[in-house]
């Protein structure tokens, strides 16, 4: 099932996401979830093939600082920063295009950020975090249940659930949301990442 809790996480500091961007500056798509278990094993299950695919896609490559590694049927790239149980920093798809993941211990839980940074020139406003976000918000509502115990049989399959596509639908119009609040995208831009965004992650049932 998915839960609300995925829904609040993000909607709680969406409005942070997307600082006033100008020309010299990247694109920053910053999301932050909070998960009930210990920084080794959440580290574990966001870079270990055998439980990475459980909740998001097969994982290839030298997985080691200075290595490489493919998510099948998605991105692939360098392996800039590897700091377990703290921080992962990697290129994604382009070598201008960094992920970088954060963890740290708050109590008996996790504090998961993940920032995806673009260069200006790439995303062309602060509308293209719309690319990727509702993405990001889906692969990290997969962690949730799967680190709660909830998530069971394909999640590729599982991400044309009819439950996971609503879920997408209000991630989407949240940041749309962010993009609108930022200032740093007109509206024609927005309206065009909002389209690009449902036609990936709403796909028409017909």
């Amino acid at each position: 099932m998915v839960d609300d809790r995925d829904f609040h996480a993000f909607a709680d500091l969406l409005l942070q996401r997307l600082p006033h961007t100008v020309d010299r500056d990247p694109v920053r798509a910053l999301l932050r979830r909070r998960y009930p278990t210990e920084p080794a094993d959440l580290w574990s299950a966001l870079t270990e093939p055998d439980r990475i695919v459980r909740w998001f896609l097969p994982l290839h490559g030298d997985l080691r600082e200075g290595g490489s590694f493919q998510l099948e049927g998605n991105a692939g790239g360098d392996i800039l920063t590897c700091t377990p149980p703290q921080l992962l920093r990697v290129t994604f798809g382009h070598e201008t295009s960094v992920v970088e993941l954060r963890l740290a211990a708050d109590g008996e839980d996790t504090v998961l950020e993940l920032e995806h940074t673009v260069p200006l020139a790439m995303a062309g406003s602060a509308a293209g975090a719309l690319f990727v976000g509702p993405g990001w918000d889906g692969a990290l509502m997969g962690l949730g249940l799967f680190v709660r115990g909830e998530a069971v049989g394909d999640p590729v399959g599982a991400a044309d659930s009819p439950e996971v596509v609503e879920f997408n639908r209000h991630s989407i119009d949240r940041w749309v949301a962010a993009a609108e609040a930022s200032g740093a995208a007109t509206a024609g831009e927005i309206e065009g990442g909002r389209q690009a965004a449902l036609a990936q992650f709403v796909p028409d049932p017909r």
